[in-house]
């Protein structure tokens, strides 16, 4: 059979090699997700994530094991999201563990006070950072790294301070002690684009009015991760509280949905 000229057959070679291959878009998605360090994910998509969930567990214990024993088991019970509180011993450490054991988890640092405190969460491989009180300095650290961030705030002036210096959600703490699901529907009002978090006093009575008043998300603690329950180890106590504010969460957003 007859072949094309020498000249022909070089030029070929050369358009085939030149042709950019493009990726797939499952692959565009991967890339999107997956980052250096670790396959950390962008805060947009932190944020999104947890504003699905609705519920932000925080875990504060007296040993490393114990935090990862009640992070893990809240995240078998349908609520992958674990804030580490920087009292806990050893955080950093849990912090790395959890993330590498459990990418699908969103781990985050808890009772960050500080650029210093902040810089080591995020070596740990920490996606989100949050404090009981405005820390300014830790809210534009994390808006110049690119980390999603959770103040805390109680008035309304902490609120849109928050807000205008790159919070992703505003944590009201503590919320009981000012009223409660009335006082997150009262800066609703005002503030209807600043996503809120309620923290403090969230229970199984209070849950479901929380986020009936507008709240993105719930901060909550002991009454998701009982101290007794960890130190003993009773994973199922955990797991059923844990269903029990999900569908809590749920109920309330089908409510507000019907509405």
């Amino acid at each position: 059979m007859a072949t094309g000229s020498p000249n022909r057959s070089r030029a070929l070679r050369r358009a085939r090699s030149s042709i950019s291959v493009r990726p797939s878009r499952i692959e565009l998605s991967k890339s999107v997700m997956v980052h250096e360090g670790g396959g950390s994910v962008k805060k947009q998509e932190v944020r999104a994530r947890i504003e699905e969930i609705g519920i932000i567990p925080a875990v504060r214990t007296s040993s490393a094991a114990d935090a990862r024993f009640a992070a893990e088991t809240v995240s078998r019970g349908g609520i992958p999201v674990a804030e580490i509180t920087v009292t806990v011993p050893e955080a950093m450490k849990v912090i790395t563990g959890l993330t590498s054991s459990f990418p699908e988890m969103i781990v985050g640092a808890g009772t960050v006070l500080d650029i210093e405190t902040a810089q080591r969460c995020l070596d740990a491989g920490a996606k989100f950072l949050t404090s009981p009180g405005l820390v300014l300095e830790v809210v534009e650290f994390a808006a110049k790294n690119e980390v999603a961030v959770f103040p805390g705030a109680l008035t309304p002036t902490e609120v849109i301070t928050a807000s205008k210096a790159g919070a992703d959600l505003v944590k009201v703490f503590p919320c009981a002690q000012v009223g409660g699901d009335s006082y997150i529907r009262a800066l609703r009002a005002p503030l209807p684009h600043v996503p809120l978090i309620a923290s403090g006093g969230v229970n199984q009575q209070t849950a479901l009015n929380f986020v009936l008043a507008g709240a993105a998300a719930l901060g909550i603690g002991g009454e998701l991760i009982p101290k007794e329950a960890v130190q003993r180890r009773q994973a199922e106590r955990i797991l059923e509280l844990a269903r029990r504010f999900t569908k809590l969460v749920k109920d309330a957003r089908s409510r507000m949905a019907a509405q």
